[in-house]
């Protein structure tokens, strides 16, 4: 097996779902997850100043659909090559603006000039790109792609064959401005490239020229297309056919005249020049969504680019003249397979034959437990940039770029991205406001989903933009966050873990799991405005708010609920012990009208309705005075043991002041634990005798049904124990932690 392919072969057999080894000592197999190792956290954080807010637009003709019901739709900032220092972003839903200086100026309406517009459905629809000549401020020449609607199918001509029962066209044009220092267009403009495609999804995205390409380069002047497979690529192999433009990645002379419609030209120097059967066109070949491409304007001047997964993986390409990227025989470095879109698997023993080139970089899906297989689960690589600029340099030789969805950030080292060897190392950066405030772009913005896009001007400095808020931001700085808020005993047994910073980017009113088990976590009643901004400890952002409203079955509470049990918190099915822990502040009256008891966090058992657990934090009588209790069931069905704080509630937990509660069980022994800020609580067992049944071994061998804060029935059948309060950075841990290491947690948070 030749070098190029090791690494990808022995990842896959090593998380593979079964072990059966056929002949060729590969295991043909689903695999259980593509690419194990997450992207590292990094401690490296940019630092955001707010540059421009774009105006306010809708898609036409209006839609219902929420992802492209944004403030507006502006997907890159580039600076127009005339020395004159104006930048310029395209909004999707049809204009072209020019910023100078704090001066925004329409340049371009494309609802206006054409009447068949269309920005409506789907993700990519409408003006998608703008590339200015390089020769802009000589030749005044700039190229834009937009859709056109089903009334272009039947009236204009494509230059190749429309995709059947094509819905929507990709149009090339190329602009001449009278006066290239304008800010607003007037000229003539005149059609490069159209072609149709049947669906809504992956048409032609990005255009552009390489800007490292001087005058007399044979690369000069020559425009780039990224042309997406129309969404047919997942059962055909439309992307492999060298006769169809589907797929691709297109080179046009735009001063040529030897293209099909004489209104382009075909570079002699094109790979596929000459071959029978194959478009002259074509630069590289076999893709789904090549949604973001760029040089690296130092080092080798090499061509990235951000392609948008089917199943798994999101990935990065080097790409080089001639390549085939493999799909939809391949995702990423994994084999794909028509008939089953719900899994990858190894690469076979001999792939090097095929001679596919694969990512340089990758990071894949990893969607919540239970999560549907063909649904979207919310995530999407937005290409970025190499920075070259001399503003921050902290970033200098770093490939920079995220995921357009839920906004997270990444880099890789361009020296680690080579082809042909294992991909680079990923690490997610910090984000923060000019004012040192580290945040999430989510929270930047206001929106689970950012659709985040990057962009860069002259100097190589690096911007990101983001519909959801319709805002242009620089990165002017980098600085250095905190240290993980988890210590690695804790991490070593972290099952669940919700901070309240990740809403899982299809649907806000639900958060993602840090943890192991990955399970979705429902915000109930409340959805998303239940997080709040209320920092428990240094470095935090949002916490969960909780209450109890005056009607029936609406209090604001959380949890997971599944009768025949959650089975991604399998690791507490059996287990010898469990600690819950978790930041918790009261902000009304405790307990409810109505209710004897106040419930923080909690387990739930196996034959749970809803209310009984196998380990809970909850305020409840006893002795005729309110307490914080640890109350644990080892058998379900079974009776229960409670361990009491010696101490009132209210002393423990005081109004309007984050204290950080752990309780720990070891069903091995019957012991259990109460710790506030770190130290242990003074208690007593409330049960005489051994209502466990302690005989050395665990829980009940079933999976828990799921996990109940701020009340119980996370279900939402029915309301009892509601709390007022707020919960941060909760952690469920499958084993009794010992006093040092909830201590260790408690400085961990206090001490980043």
């Amino acid at each position: 097996m030749g070098k190029s392919r090791w690494w990808a072969t022995v990842l896959a057999a090593a998380v593979v779902v079964s072990t059966a080894v056929p002949a060729g000592g590969v295991v043909d197999e689903p695999i259980a997850d593509p690419i194990p190792q997450d992207p590292r956290q990094s401690r490296l954080g940019l630092v955001l100043d707010e540059v421009a807010r774009l105006p306010a637009s809708s898609p036409t003709p209006p839609t219902t659909d929420t992802r492209l019901n944004r403030y507006n739709r502006i997907n890159f900032v580039g600076q127009v090559p005339d020395a004159s220092g104006r930048r310029y972003v395209p909004d999707l839903n049809g204009t072209l603006y020019l910023l100078d200086g704090d001066a925004q100026h329409r340049y371009l309406d494309f609802t206006a000039h054409f009447p068949h517009f269309f920005s409506g459905r789907g993700m990519g629809s409408g003006f998608g790109f703008v590339a200015f000549h390089p020769d802009f401020a000589r030749n005044g020449k700039l190229y834009t792609v937009h859709t056109e609607g089903e009334g272009a199918i039947v009236t204009q001509p494509p230059t190749y064959p429309n995709q059947p029962n094509a819905v929507v066209q990709s149009v090339v044009w190329e602009w001449t401005a009278t006066d290239p220092s304008a800010d607003v267009f007037s000229g003539t403009r005149r059609e490069l490239f159209r072609y149709g495609f049947a669906t809504y999804i992956h048409a032609v995205q990005q255009i552009d020229f390489n800007p490292t390409a001087r005058p007399g380069d044979p690369d000069h002047g020559l425009l780039y297309l990224a042309v997406g497979d129309g969404g047919l690529g997942v059962t055909s192999d439309v992307p492999q056919d060298l006769g169809n433009p589907a797929g691709k990645i297109l080179r046009i002379d735009p001063a040529g005249t030897n293209g099909p419609n004489g209104r382009y030209g075909i570079p002699a120097t094109n790979p596929f020049v000459g071959r029978p059967g194959a478009l002259g066109e074509i630069y590289a070949y076999g893709m789904r969504d090549p949604h973001r491409f760029t040089w690296d304007r130092g080092g080798g001047h090499a061509l990235y680019v951000g392609h948008i997964g089917q199943h798994s993986i999101e990935a990065v390409y080097e790409v080089r003249a001639g390549d085939n990227l493999g799909w939809s025989k391949r995702e990423g470095a994994f084999t794909y397979r028509h008939e089953d879109q719900c899994h990858l698997y190894p690469l076979p023993a001999d792939d090097d034959r095929h001679g596919y080139t694969y990512p340089v970089a990758a990071y894949d899906h990893d969607p919540p437990a239970g999560w549907s297989c063909t649904t979207d689960s919310g995530h999407a690589i937005s290409g970025g940039q190499v920075y070259r600029g001399s503003a921050v340099p902290g970033l200098h030789g770093k490939y920079v770029f995220g995921d357009l969805v839920d906004g997270r950030v990444f880099y890789t080292d361009v020296a680690r991205m080579r082809r042909g060897e294992p991909p680079a190392p990923l690490h997610e950066l910090k984000v923060f406001d000019t004012d040192g405030t580290e945040r999430r772009m989510a929270d930047i913005v206001g929106d689970g989903r950012v659709d985040l896009r990057f962009g860069t001007d002259a100097a190589g400095e690096l911007y990101l933009l983001s519909k959801a808020d319709g805002r242009i931001r620089q990165v002017v700085g980098t600085r250095e966050g905190l240290r993980s808020e988890v210590t690695p005993d804790v991490a070593r047994n972290l099952v669940a873990h919700y901070d309240f910073e990740h809403p899982f980017p299809v649907d806000d009113a639900r958060e993602l799991d840090l943890g192991e088990s990955r399970t979705l976590f429902r915000l109930v009643n409340g959805g998303d405005r239940m997080r709040t901004r209320d920092p428990a400890f240094p470095g935090a952002g949002n916490a969960l708010e909780l209450r109890a409203q005056p009607g029936a079955n609406d209090d604001w509470k959380a949890g997971v609920w599944d009768a025949d049990g959650a089975e991604s918190l399998r690791a507490f099915n059996g287990a010898k012990g469990i600690t819950i822990m978790g930041w918790f502040k009261q902000t009304g009256a405790n307990p409810a009208p109505g209710h004897g008891a106040v419930g923080l966090a909690g387990l739930l058992s196996g034959d749970s309705e809803g209310h009984a657990v196998r380990a809970l934090i909850e305020a409840f009588e006893v002795d005729g005075q309110l307490r914080l209790v640890a109350l644990g069931r080892r058998i379900d069905g079974g009776a229960s043991q409670t361990y009491a704080a010696d101490v009132a509630w209210q002393d423990v937990l005081p109004p309007n002041r984050w204290v950080h509660l752990a309780a720990t069980f070891d069903f091995t022994t019957g012991r259990m634990a109460l710790y506030r800020d770190g130290r242990p609580l003074p208690g007593f067992y409330t049960v005489p005798g051994d209502p466990w049944r302690v005989d050395g071994t665990g829980t009940s061998a079933t999976d828990p049904r799921g996990i109940k804060v701020g009340g119980s029935f996370p279900q939402d059948t029915a309301e009892r124990n509601p709390c007022t309060c707020r919960v941060d950075s909760l952690m469920f841990l499958d084993v009794a932690a010992s006093a040092e290491v909830v201590a260790a947690q408690y400085r961990r948070f206090t001490r980043r």
